[in-house]
């Protein structure tokens, strides 16, 4: 029998040193391990239905262990709109490693540093109408709760180094989920076809959906989130207000009844704390909760709690289908992949999904950034802005990049002076 798993390789960096931006690759790192993907050897097509990707996998899975895979792994990204199509892949071939440090420039230097157009979509007003609309919506409607999204679109002067980012976010993330996908322009292949890609998915996400291992399950959801400040006292104080805030309470409350409401059905026991912590990033605090089950039915994979899960309010918002409906009338662009799910699943069942946020799409030189923030009664349309404005930080800081007021001043300059 064979496997499409490697022995485990000496560390997270090495990993990173073989992606490949040109082939099929898939990079996912956790604080605990990480491992790295290549080559498509089935690739889930555009034919199966959203409510069937759990058994699509399994069929996939069953042909590649009829070719002599024993324990066959499935990895990719499915789009925050399931209706969509997934990028899920069982690969070729498998690294690991349980040594997850990795080397980190001294000053990142990659070319869209030196950006020569940036475009915010939305603006500023039209962002901040769009969280007054969903305020009134609250007011006149059964909607609690919205998360509105923005994009900032970079031009670099060359090709962006792909590896070199993911470098740098796995380097300035460690206790994240740091991950890169390549995206196939084709999504329909037989096997042994060449795949076509032009798009790369990378990011540094803070937000477990569920892991599996074993009858064992777990979730971490976010919602409720603050920019944190470079004085350590003001930043504690941040922190402390987060946990009495009423309205970042609420959101996170909303978010994880949610998650225990989709894994009750799985789980003949779940333990959900009744209240939250806080846990940081290097550019935001959140509030946190995390939650432990034990399955009921052994066989459920992790691909089909992820499931059940996705979207969670913390990515959509309550109820979903009124707030998917918000959002696709509020927001001026299609969110692919942000805000969607991406991780792994073996054959066992075992596997990690994480929610794709502290995300962007690279293609050759232009490189576009997506940053969220859940709107609640109570919400204010310019701290919603400025949210989303800290969490693009996890990208820009990655890239070299000032804070976004800085980077937009200097561009302005730049253009007015070209």
């Amino acid at each position: 029998m064979k496997s499409n798993c490697s022995e485990l390789i000496p560390t997270g960096s090495e990993l990173i040193s073989h992606y490949d931006a040109n082939d099929f690759s898939f990079f996912f790192g956790t604080p605990k391990h990480a491992l790295l993907a290549r080559g498509v050897q089935q690739m889930l097509t555009t034919t199966e239905a959203a409510d069937g990707l759990p058994d699509a996998i399994k069929t996939m899975q069953a042909k590649a262990r009829a070719k002599g895979y024993f324990n066959p792994i499935v990895v990719g990204a499915v789009p925050f709109d399931t209706n969509k199509s997934a990028q899920l892949v069982i690969p070729d071939y498998v690294e690991r490693t349980r040594q997850v440090k990795y080397g980190s420039m001294s000053k990142p230097n990659n070319s869209v540093t030196q950006a020569t157009k940036i475009t915010e979509i939305p603006a500023a007003e039209a962002y901040k109408a769009g969280v007054n609309n969903a305020l009134h919506q609250f007011r006149t409607t059964e909607l609690n709760k919205v998360v509105l999204s923005r994009s900032l679109q970079v031009m670099a002067p060359s090709p962006i180094d792909v590896q070199q980012l993911l470098t740098q976010l796995a380097a300035d993330n460690a206790a994240g989920y740091t991950f890169a996908v390549n995206l196939a322009e084709a999504q329909a292949i037989t096997n042994n076809a060449s795949v076509s890609h032009g798009r790369t998915l990378l990011g540094a996400s803070p937000e477990l959906l569920v892991s599996r291992s074993g009858s064992m399950v777990q979730s971490n959801p976010l919602a409720g989130s603050i920019p944190r400040s470079s004085n350590p006292k003001e930043d504690q104080q941040r922190a402390a207000a987060l946990l009495e805030s009423a309205k970042d309470l609420h959101e996170h409350a909303v978010v994880v009844d949610a998650v225990a409401e989709a894994l009750r059905p799985y789980c003949k026991i779940l333990d959900v704390p009744a209240k939250p912590s806080v846990i940081s990033t290097a550019t935001m605090w959140h509030l946190s909760t995390f939650i432990q089950g034990e399955l009921l039915d052994p066989t459920t994979s992790s691909l089909t709690l992820a499931h059940a899960l996705h979207p969670t309010p913390a990515v959509c918002g309550y109820p979903p289908a009124m707030a998917k409906e918000a959002i696709k009338t509020i927001e001026p662009f299609d969110r692919g992949f942000f805000t969607g799910m991406l991780g792994w699943c073996d054959s066992h069942g075992d596997g990690e999904w994480i929610v794709t946020i502290r995300c962007a799409e690279v293609a050759g030189s232009e490189m576009t950034l997506f940053a969220g923030a859940g709107v609640v009664e109570g919400s204010c349309p310019e701290s919603e802005w400025n949210e989303t404005g800290a969490k693009f930080r996890t990208m820009l800081n990655a890239i070299g990049m000032a804070p976004l007021s800085e980077v937009n001043k200097s561009a302005t300059n730049q253009l007015e002076a070209s």
